[in-house]
């Protein structure tokens, strides 16, 4: 399967023009909408969303992902390959949390490839959703493979302390790893510090809480409420953790 990963949004033409491009290549192979929603302009915020939500999807799968405000630019087009699983898009970073979760050597090509017509603002149509097609049909990359740590962001934090997606709910999916957070800890959002609980169920009506969301990151919500609204939050918008801090690096 094909797994689509971008910010270009449902509204307007550019999910389906890049469609097109995947079943003229590929009509057989099953293509999955994921994010078309994915944080605007935002490598970092994204990276840890996608590296979130990529193992539920087996070997094999292949992930054509763009978020690309450097499109045309000096970014990379790249594949990468992690745990089996296939991954195209811009060397920006996007891959960061993705490599650095993968447990075994991940490997990495410079797509040399270009097609006739390439256009300077839409490379997900042009050069990335001909190259995601290849590779579901068992496409042996032959572009330039280089060391993995030439696009490497070290420097970026294990968990990102802030809000990097809000769901249709109005929930607030941080980048952090629940796993790396003790139930008993308070998080500070927007100045009110909100507790940890297991199910909406288990608190009032629009109270507010935090919670380990289904694909694992730590996500504030309000039950039957929108909890962005109500503490006035948006992505980017930092959170932290009341004393003593989880001992994380963030």
């Amino acid at each position: 399967m094909i797994v689509l990963f971008t910010d270009f949004g449902m509204n307007g033409p550019y999910v389906g023009q890049v469609k097109a491009v995947l079943y003229r290549e590929a009509p057989l192979v099953k293509v999955i909408d994921l994010f078309a929603d994915a944080p605007v302009h935002n490598p970092q915020a994204s990276a840890y969303l996608l590296a979130a939500y990529v193992k539920e999807f087996p070997p094999g799968t292949v992930f054509l992902c763009v978020v690309d405000p450097g499109v045309g630019g000096e970014r990379l087009p790249m594949i990468l390959n992690a745990d089996g699983r296939w991954f195209v898009g811009p060397e920006n970073g996007l891959f960061e949390l993705v490599i650095r979760r993968n447990r075994e050597t991940p490997r990495w090509w410079h797509i040399t490839w270009r097609p006739e017509k390439l256009s300077a603002s839409f490379h997900g149509r042009d050069l990335f959703a001909p190259i995601a097609a290849r590779i579901a049909h068992d496409y042996t990359p032959t572009g330039e493979e280089l060391p993995i740590d030439e696009i490497r962001r070290k420097s970026w934090p294990d968990d990102l302390a802030e809000i990097i997606y809000v769901d249709v709910f109005g929930n607030a999916m941080t980048g952090i790893r629940a796993e790396v957070v003790s139930e008993s800890t308070t998080l500070i959002v927007a100045g009110q510090h909100l507790k940890y609980a297991k199910t909406f169920s288990s608190i009032p009506k629009m109270g507010l809480f935090w919670y380990d969301n289904a694909n694992g990151l730590v996500e504030v919500a309000a039950n039957q409420g929108r909890a962005v609204d109500i503490l006035g939050v948006k992505p980017g918008d930092t959170v932290k953790f009341a004393p003593p801090r989880p001992r994380i690096n963030i």
